[in-house]
Formats: C-alpha cells, sequence, structure tokens
C-alpha cells in the first residue's frame, strides 16, 4: 500500500513539474535591447499552454527566406484580448514586434502581432516581466 501511494505521488509531482519547467520568464530568455519587426507569411501555429507560437516565413533584404518563431502569450490570455485562432490562417502575413532570443536563435518575444485585418494585439505573457508588462505582480515579502 506505501508503495502505491510513493508511486502515485512520483507520478503527481512529475506531471506537475513538467508544464511550468516550460514556463520561463521574459529576461531568462530574451533580451530587452534588441527589438525586431518581422513580416512574414504564417506557415504553422501552435495554439498551447503556457506559451502558443506562431512561425513565420520572413525574406530578407537579399531574398533568402528564413524561418521564425514567435512566442506568444497562451490562448487563453490571447483570446481575452480579441485574438482567437480564426482570425489568422496558413498563408496570411503578420505582422509581429518582438524582442530577439538572447541565444541568438531565430526566435522572440512576440509583443504586439498585428493581424491581417489591421487589428494590433497584445502578444504578451501576463506577469513576465517583459516590456509593457502590466499584469499586477505579487508583492514582495519584507524583510
Amino acid at each position: 500500500m506505501k508503495l502505491r501511494a510513493l508511486v502515485l505521488g512520483l507520478a503527481l509531482t512529475a506531471s506537475v513539474a513538467a508544464p511550468a519547467s516550460a514556463h520561463h520568464s521574459f529576461a531568462a530568455m530574451y533580451d530587452a535591447n534588441r527589438p525586431i519587426r518581422l513580416v512574414g507569411r504564417l506557415t504553422s501555429v501552435e495554439w498551447t499552454n503556457p506559451h502558443s507560437y506562431f512561425h513565420l516565413e520572413v525574406r530578407d533584404a537579399q531574398g533568402r527566406v528564413t524561418t521564425w518563431s514567435c512566442e506568444g502569450a497562451g490562448p487563453g490570455a490571447l483570446s481575452r484580448r480579441g485574438f482567437s485562432r480564426s482570425d489568422i490562417s496558413v498563408g496570411d502575413t503578420l505582422v509581429v514586434d518582438g524582442y530577439l532570443a538572447k541565444s541568438g536563435g531565430r526566435i522572440i518575444d512576440a509583443r504586439r502581432i498585428t493581424l491581417p485585418d489591421g487589428r494590433s494585439v497584445s502578444g504578451g505573457t501576463p506577469g513576465d516581466g517583459g516590456p509593457g508588462d502590466a499584469a499586477p505582480r505579487a508583492p514582495r515579502p519584507q524583510a
């Protein structure tokens, strides 16, 4: 009986810890001093928690096409801002303003997304500490 309780406890701990590890603060991954604007063709969307991802093909000044990943808030947060999955389709052109990853990879934190209909929505994750984050923060403990 104790063994079964231990196994159940470990399974519950693993199921809770795995999703939490995917969530991160802005400063852990992105550079607030490296803003970027991408204009590209939407190739796929990952409408997932805790972050959504929009993948764009972007053509540079020399005509080379590169694929970029744009990390946004989770689907619930985006929906509350008036942005739903039905607002975009593969092949649409999006304008994404954000910040480059510290790693130098082709991934950005998508702070603002301009949709094909011209609407602009905040793509940032509430409470991540990134530029323009207006989410309330928990009070810090007093020493």
